[in-house]
């Protein structure tokens, strides 16, 4: 098939590109920075270097600035959400112009869109967000997407949650602090973290291209989510490192603010119904096996 993807420079796309490579899909990258790419494929800086008559078979959109690099400042929220929803209002403005149009949207969203209200029920794609900021985003995200479906073009919103593996992602920032032996449960550990291999993202992307009946929401999360506590105890004994040292709350506030809050203190018990339903085979149903082949 032939895909365009945005994003394809970052953790997750570019694991994704070099799977679509194996697979010998022609692959379109639409990067900023073409110096970043893969060198093997093929790139471009604005959509506007695709003509009317290009046929695309399926589009995958991750762009979008790093949710977790910097404090949420008023000018650092909104370049998280014009980052996203700029470049996917393109991709629907695209869509309209062409003669064409691609068969499949995959859309980044994140799991975020459940919210923070604090629960210990699984939650799964039918629940509904909140008016946190992380939840805000990934609604306004999804909904400019979901104008795609109107003109026939199949759309699968995928919500991601802590992605694992190795070079990047959200392992990458802890793991310092655990292997100097400062690691420890945030806050009061008890928050869930509902984490992915990345190897099962690319999966579960691949695996959506290929199953023409799947369309909406898809959560990208393991079927085992774990409590903060529970995965400080694994990341420690995977590292053989000691995790007593906590982190609490009110330092997390001091230094992360907003950001801190919802990303490191609230957490939801989030399961992958849906893929699972539709008869994914996860490769990572362990944690400890999941952080083994991330480290």
């Amino acid at each position: 098939m032939k895909i365009r993807i945005t994003g394809g420079t970052g953790f997750i796309g570019s694991s994704l590109c070099l799977r679509l490579l194996e697979k010998n899909h022609d692959v379109i990258l639409l990067a900023r920075d073409p110096n970043k790419a893969n060198a093997t494929l093929q790139t471009i800086t604005d959509l506007s270097e695709l003509d009317n008559a290009t046929t695309i078979d399926v589009v995958i959109n991750l762009a979008g600035e790093p949710i977790a690099n910097k404090r949420w400042t008023q000018k650092q929220k909104q370049r998280i959400i014009s980052s996203r929803i700029d470049t996917t209002k393109n991709l629907i403005e695209f869509f309209k112009r062409v003669e064409h149009k691609p068969r499949l949207l995959i859309n980044g969203s994140a799991i975020g869109y459940y919210g923070i209200d604090e629960s210990a029920a699984p939650i799964s794609e039918g629940a509904s967000g909140d008016t946190s900021f992380s939840s805000q985003l990934c609604q306004q995200w999804e909904s400019v997407a979901m104008e795609a479906e109107p003109m026939g073009i199949r759309t699968c919103l995928l919500r991601t949650g802590i992605v694992l593996g190795k070079g990047g992602g959200a392992l990458e920032k802890m793991l310092l602090p655990f292997k100097m032996g400062f690691g420890g449960k945030i806050g009061n550990g008890k928050q869930w973290m509902s984490w992915i291999h990345l190897d099962d993202l690319v999966g579960i992307i691949l695996y959506c291209m290929e199953n023409d009946n799947i369309n909406g929401a898809v959560n990208g999360t393991a079927p085992n989510p774990v409590t903060n506590e529970a995965f400080t105890k694994a990341l420690g004994k995977v590292l053989h490192r000691p995790t007593f040292l906590p982190l609490p709350t009110i330092i997390v506030n001091l230094l992360m603010g907003q950001m801190g809050d919802e990303l490191l203190l609230k957490g939801k018990k989030i399961v992958p119904t849906k893929i699972v339903k539709e008869g994914y085979q996860f490769k990572y149903l362990d944690l400890e096996e999941a952080l083994l082949n991330s480290v």
